[in-house]
């Protein structure tokens, strides 16, 4: 690979399929490194993004956002970072550590995410990519579609080299966002009963994630055969095709109290089910969204009342809930400790060329997550 020229991805238009193309790299600026990226997840949110969504995302734009490598490169500054450090990289966003979302403790709310439409770098607000003569964005401030990537230091956590990439470049965004979803959004208490909707990357971390901490019954809901049986091996009691099926077996199990947490982890978000959502819980229940809905969906069906009189909740749900440093840090923890294993997430792999056959071999259910591998 070239020292500045590297093959990537790139979405021209929003309603253009994106192109693998030839990127012109910068040097890395202050504070900046870049990465070789040698496995990158296939979040739904990207695919989301090919479909025209993010309409505040400006092209053209590098897509990718979960994504394991090696530095190759600093920029002058970068103290916790030297060439051949194997790096997870960190949604959403480089936070800045002193705006009132930082010092609040939601880091994940950084103000400077107010910059993630531009795609540029945080620094300065200037492009390190380009193609074709223009300036190019990158997804989430990391643009992992790619060969290499010029990231901010922040957006990088040290990897024991002995972690294999495709295995921890899912937990940046699918496991922070799927752990962190249930423990810290939706408040999860020992000998709840709690209910996924959707077993993809991001359901499968939450099927684990409560599990893990202590939930009494764990309901999985997935129209695909492979997903359901896919729930029962990360920890789900029982997977069902159907709202209705899950609500009749709550019903009998919790003796009519229903669960205390949904988790609504579908690929794309769908307004008209959230009153299936909450159908499924009880007094108090929580439902988290954290699904990405259509730029242009603003309906939803519930049911008023049952808000009102049974004091439901909807809470969304923005990466877990949780800084990306602190939620993988300590995912990487449990996986050192054999708690947590995301290589049964991964059981497909891609080239970039194959970044569409990818896509479509995980909507149809044959993995749960699909990763690219470059070499």
């Amino acid at each position: 690979m070239d020292a500045t020229t590297v093959r990537g991805l790139v979405q021209w238009e929003p309603t253009q399929p994106w192109e693998l193309t030839d990127i012109e790299l910068d040097e890395p600026g202050p504070g900046e490194v870049r990465v070789a990226i040698k496995a990158a997840g296939l979040c739904h949110s990207d695919h989301l993004l090919l479909g025209g969504g993010y309409a505040g995302m400006s092209r053209p734009v590098v897509p990718g956002h979960e994504g394991a490598g090696i530095v190759e490169a600093v920029g002058p500054g970068v103290t916790s970072l030297v060439p051949g450090d194997h790096v997870l990289l960190l949604v959403p966003v480089p936070a800045c550590g002193v705006c009132h979302a930082c010092i609040s403790g939601m880091t994940y709310f950084c103000e400077d995410g107010q910059y993630t439409g531009g795609g540029r770098q945080i620094t300065d607000h200037t492009a390190r990519h380009h193609a074709k003569g223009q300036d190019l964005g990158i997804f989430v401030f990391l643009g992992t579609f790619a060969e290499a990537s010029i990231v901010n230091e922040r957006s990088c956590l040290k990897l024991d080299p002995s972690i294999a990439f495709k295995d921890a470049c899912t937990i940046g965004c699918a496991g922070v966002t799927g752990w962190g979803a249930v423990q810290n959004t939706g408040r999860l208490e020992t000998g709840d009963s709690v209910v996924v909707v959707g077993v993809g990357g991001v359901g499968a971390n939450a099927i684990m994630s409560a599990r893990f901490g202590g939930a009494k019954d764990v309901v999985a809901v997935d129209p695909l055969a492979s997903k359901r049986e896919a729930a029962l091996s990360f920890g789900a009691d029982h997977a069902f095709a159907t709202f209705d099926e899950a609500r009749d077996h709550l019903r009998d199990v919790t003796w009519g109290k229903m669960a205390n947490l949904a988790v609504m982890t579908m690929g794309e978000g769908n307004g008209q089910l959230l009153d299936e959502a909450l159908s499924l819980t009880g007094k108090r229940g929580r439902c988290v969204i954290v699904n990405v809905h259509p730029d242009n969906e603003h309906d939803a069906k519930l049911s008023l009342r049952a808000l009102q009189s049974s004091e439901k909740q909807i809470l969304g749900c923005l990466s877990g809930s949780w800084h990306g440093r602190e939620g993988a840090s300590f995912l990487l923890d449990l996986y050192r400790r054999g708690l947590y294993d995301p290589s049964k997430i991964v059981t497909k792999t891609f080239t970039l060329d194959e970044i569409d056959k990818g896509y479509a071999t995980q909507s149809a259910g044959e993995c749960v997550r699909a990763v690219v591998v470059v070499d």
